[in-house]
């Protein structure tokens, strides 16, 4: 979800406004935010604490929606995210910055599959993010202490 708030915008301005973010949204409780209609759409709207863009927020409650309902036909979100690196982290050989790309192949399917879904704000640069953040792939340098860590880990 901070993902799609933070399109646009810097990381920082989205991690300062983590907590309020929690908090206004229930903890993210897909359950909760689901249920939300218009009036309640509208107080988030006014808290001054959030990221107030009103296509990032019904897409959040969208996307809530979207999760129970993928849940409850077709079973493990998870399990159904990790396919699109095969079930593992991918690991990556990057050297500088540059090579570290906003998309790739497989962010392009997970988006095209989450939009299939009835999820928003889940574009393919999104979905890259998302996937270095979880640790889906291994985009850390390889000349970062973390990186070898990282492979250590998968074997």
């Amino acid at each position: 979800m901070l993902d799609g708030f933070q399109a646009g915008l810097s990381w920082s301005i989205i991690l300062n406004k983590r907590a309020r973010f929690l908090e206004v949204f229930d903890g993210f409780d897909p359950q909760r935010m689901a249920r939300y209609d218009r009036r309640r759409i509208a107080q988030i709207l006014k808290d001054p604490g959030i990221v107030r863009n009103r296509q990032k927020i019904e897409a959040a409650v969208a996307s809530a929606r979207a999760l129970l309902e993928f849940q409850e036909k077709e079973g493990s979100f998870d399990t159904f995210l990790w396919r699109f690196v095969g079930g593992a982290p991918k690991q990556n050989a990057r050297r500088s910055l540059r090579q570290l790309p906003a998309r790739t192949k497989e962010s392009d399917r997970m988006s095209e599959a989450l939009v299939g879904r009835g999820f928003r704000f889940v574009g393919p640069t999104i979905c890259y993010a998302f996937m270095q953040a979880v640790g889906m792939v291994n985009d850390h340098l390889v000349t970062c202490f973390r990186h070898t860590e990282l492979q250590r880990l998968v074997g």
